[in-house]
């Protein structure tokens, strides 16, 4: 029960950065994406079905403030849930690299695929600038962030760890 009421605190208070206070500090036209670090670090660390529940939480809170459609960010960020899930068996705390590859392509990925069915869709066909000016700057970014957020999420999760632990025994 705590680890679900961490969660759910974590994903409010990274809501709350990526929407209302990140674009009043941060001087940059794209933000990074929170709700995709939060959503593939659960996944491979707790594996495919916490992916998918954190994933949808996130992306229907996305989808309450921000959506057009109710349920669109939800199934992306479910799916971003459900494939880093799949790499929780070859997870490891203390390697950095597979965490930051997968949030990276997590992000690329959702970026694609906001592009596909929410422009691409509706006859904008400018790929190469929103690629250049929205998906390849929010990758990067958010690449930051991990490497700022990405270490709270997996001592929290160290922490709860170590915490279920004790009460095994």
């Amino acid at each position: 029960m705590l680890s679900f009421l961490l969660t759910f605190v974590l994903i409010i208070i990274l809501f709350l950065l990526q929407t209302a206070v990140f674009p009043g500090v941060l001087p940059l036209h794209v933000l990074p994406n929170l709700l995709i670090i939060v959503t593939a670090s659960h996944g491979f660390m707790k594996g495919e079905n916490t992916g998918i529940v954190v994933g949808f939480v996130c992306g229907l809170l996305y989808d309450v403030f921000f959506g057009e459609v109710i349920g669109f960010h939800a199934l992306l960020y479910l799916y971003v849930g459900f494939i880093n899930g799949k790499f929780s068996r070859v997870f490891y705390p203390e390697d950095i690299k597979l965490p930051l590859a997968l949030i990276t392509v997590s992000d690329l990925t959702y970026g694609l695929l906001c592009y596909i069915f929410l422009f691409l869709v509706w006859g904008k066909l400018d790929f190469p600038y929103y690629f250049v000016h929205v998906i390849l700057p929010e990758m990067i970014i958010t690449l930051v962030a991990t490497l700022i957020f990405y270490p709270v999420i997996l001592k929290l999760h160290e922490a709860l760890r170590i915490r279920q632990r004790k009460r095994e025994y």
